[in-house]
């Protein structure tokens, strides 16, 4: 199925503020590479949300303003970041223990395709013009208590990442709990994806219509 040639929908940064709003009071949250790290910028200031990055840092801020950067201060994508009162940095094999010892509440991550089971793929399509690579990604897809995936609802050639099976190599089986893309909100139940919320503008309608999968409101 494919996308009209205009996309409907959210923005990236709205889809991000989306996610903020979800995340509970309180959490451990570790944002992945891409897309996802959008939602340090929009967290609620009147929550405390402790974001951890694979590299080894917990407590980490948003974004710095332009001409701020500190070039030895960077997330698991290398962009620069900043550090909350009380951040801490620690190596490399512990942040890793806090991701495989199940400390995290929520991890955010990108996806290329999600299926209704659950199963996440996210590291290669197969093409070797870029070299793939699934670093940390497995092991925050299974540690979290919840995945969220924030991704486009289609490919720039119009496919569905939203399937009924993946086709892609999986990066972790049965653990994603939402999905969050330009057309709305969608919790995985199993059998199909149910529509939590949509954007503005954009109807069930058009969602099944470029959906590759069994959907519900």
């Amino acid at each position: 199925m494919t996308t009209s040639p205009t996309r409907p929908g959210w923005t990236p940064q709205q889809i991000a503020a989306r996610i903020a709003a979800d995340i509970p009071d309180g959490s451990y949250v570790n944002l992945g590479i891409g897309r996802p790290t959008e939602v340090a910028n929009a967290l609620p200031a009147d929550r405390e949300i402790l974001l951890h990055s694979e590299n080894g840092i917990l407590g980490m801020g948003p974004a710095p303003a332009a001409g701020d950067e500190d070039w030895d201060l960077i997330n698991a994508g290398k962009q620069p970041v900043t550090l909350l009162t009380g951040g801490s940095y620690f190596h490399h094999t512990d942040s890793f223990m806090i991701m495989r010892g199940g400390h995290l509440d929520v991890s955010v991550l990108g996806a290329f395709e999600v299926a209704v089971n659950g199963d996440l793929a996210n590291w290669s399509t197969g093409n070797m013009s870029r070299l793939p690579g699934v670093g940390g990604a497995m092991d925050l897809a299974v540690g979290a208590k919840s995945v969220y995936v924030s991704m486009t609802h289609n490919s720039p050639t119009g496919v569905s990442k939203l399937v009924e099976t993946c086709s892609y190599p999986l990066t972790a089986t049965n653990v994603v709990d939402r999905v969050y893309t330009e057309l709305g909100v969608f919790s995985v139940d199993g059998a199909e994806f149910t529509v939590l919320d949509l954007a503005p503008g954009v109807t069930f309608e058009h969602v099944r219509s470029v959906t590759d999968a069994p959907l519900c409101s």
